[in-house]
């Protein structure tokens, strides 16, 4: 597999993000589909050796988000990358459209519920940046929906922009908490999009993954890129970046994420326990009782 640089898919603090600048397809990262499985197994083996090492080490967590447009590879992209993790260090959910309780509470109030625990990964399939992604582009959810005051929804330029800041202040409170935040947008093309959709629809083992409303949704396509770069201009920070990663290429993309998921892993300071003399002695001597029995 050829070095992947992924400084290049980086969008941090004072970084102006213009979707149109950003291509959803790179120059492939393996040979072949051999060459593809092989360095996908090592990133798994090499993910799994440092999840394990957090979970020994138990002083941080990881939460990484994928946030896409629909048929973007999202699943895919979670099954094949996390699929060699260790599965007691590993959660993930995905965030549909919010449920009555959930939606009695603040919006950030289902996904903090699902944050991770110290010493484990939990990756958000969409995540709470749904709520500045379809509320922007169908601000109607917001004001027929979510039960606001009044108003709260009188200045909708003003909401978003309070939302922003509240997404950015609870990232950088996770951080300093040892709560690491990776935030990944997988970038399709809208003709690449359209064709998996038609997949969907001519596959009677896809069938059950379309849904009538992602051609509705697709309808809106330049709003929803103008919301993504919004959110991420407006939330991308030194300590809490946005990679955008082409997602035209399901390998690609897959190759990219890992690597940008183990480079976040290897940041953290992280060491097994240290054993002091005397434990290293009684340990010893529950071998011998071992051997002997």
């Amino acid at each position: 597999m050829k070095k992947i640089d992924i400084q290049q898919f980086l969008i941090a603090k004072n970084d102006k993000f213009s979707i149109a600048d950003f291509r959803t397809k790179v120059n492939d990262f393996y040979e072949d589909k051999i060459d593809y499985e092989k360095s996908l197994a090592e990133m798994h083996k090499q993910m799994d050796e440092l999840q394990s090492l957090m979970y020994a080490h138990n002083r941080y967590g990881l939460l990484v988000i994928l946030q896409a447009m629909d048929a973007a590879g999202k699943d895919g992209t979670l099954n094949a990358v996390f699929s060699g993790v260790n599965p007691q260090g590993l959660k993930c959910h995905s965030f549909k459209r919010p449920t009555e309780t959930e939606l009695e509470h603040d919006y950030l109030w289902r996904t903090n519920l699902q944050l991770p625990e110290r010493g484990s990964i939990t990756v958000f399939n969409r995540s709470y940046y749904e709520e500045v992604l379809i509320t922007k582009v169908h601000p109607e959810i917001i004001k027929n929906n979510q039960r606001l005051p009044g108003e709260l929804t009188d200045d909708m330029d003003k909401l978003f922009k309070n939302r922003y800041e509240d997404i950015k202040n609870m990232e950088a409170y996770l951080h300093r908490n040892g709560i690491r935040v990776v935030k990944l947008f997988l970038n399709v093309s809208k003709e690449e999009q359209g064709q998996r959709l038609i997949e969907r629809i001519k596959d009677p083992s896809k069938n059950w993954k379309f849904d009538e409303t992602d051609v509705k949704e697709r309808g809106f396509w330049k709003a929803y890129q103008y919301a993504y770069e919004d959110l991420i201009n407006a939330t991308a920070t030194e300590k809490c970046p946005w990679y955008v990663v082409p997602a035209d290429d399901k390998k690609n993309m897959r190759l990219i994420v890992a690597s940008i998921v183990i480079k976040e892993l290897q940041k953290l300071k992280m060491a097994y326990p240290e054993t002091t003399e005397a434990q290293q002695q009684a340990l010893k001597k529950l071998i011998d009782i071992i051997q002997s029995q």
